[in-house]
């Protein structure tokens, strides 16, 4: 038996505008006009999910709420961790420490920030996603752009460097269907 799992990029936010490493700013102005404009759109995917998450940051529940639904925080659903440079952009990163952020960049396993590595946040999202329910149904969760990348990477089985070449625009969505390590996918973008 399969699942189907729909991954929504949060509405934006003042941090999404600056690229600001794991900041837990809320939803802004122009991110609420967003979800009310594209919600026709999402509310109908959202509406056939019998369950509902999102990632723990403020805009991702804000999303979900403004689509008119309640979601469940999945701690396993957060950002990566950034460590040090969390708030940072990667340009002030790069200005304090630019053989860390060449590191990071290059080896995915490296964790200069002193945060997580990026195949640890890659296969963290991937064991969400292969322990969801193993029935036929349907789940949604809301997350950050960071997260829907990483779930992308992971049932393309891509290399970790793939994730630096994913863009994930506000109130895009990923649509997985399959079992535990066996993905097919399916992306559109929002339209409004």
């Amino acid at each position: 038996m399969s699942v189907r799992v729909s991954l929504v990029a949060a509405a934006r936010s003042p941090a999404l505008l600056a690229e600001r490493f794991d900041d837990d700013r809320p939803l802004d102005h122009a991110g609420w006009r967003e979800v009310q404009f594209l919600a026709h759109v999402l509310v109908p995917l959202l509406g056939a999910a019998e369950l509902r998450y999102c990632s723990p940051t403020p805009r991702s529940r804000a999303t979900g709420e403004a689509l008119g639904f309640v979601p469940l925080v999945q701690p396993a659903l957060r950002d990566c961790d950034m460590g040090r440079w969390r708030g940072l952009t990667l340009a002030q990163a790069a200005a304090c420490e630019p053989s860390g952020v060449d590191t990071w960049l290059a080896d995915p396993r490296s964790a200069p920030h002193g945060g997580e590595p990026l195949m640890s946040f890659i296969a963290r999202i991937g064991n969400w996603l292969d322990t969801r329910p193993d029935c036929d149904g349907s789940l949604v969760a809301v997350a950050e752009p960071a997260v829907v990348r990483a779930a992308l990477v992971y049932a393309l089985n891509a290399p970790p460097s793939a994730y630096w070449s994913v863009d994930v625009r506000p109130l895009s969505t990923l649509t997985l269907t399959g079992l535990p390590g066996r993905w097919s996918l399916s992306l559109q973008a929002p339209a409004g």
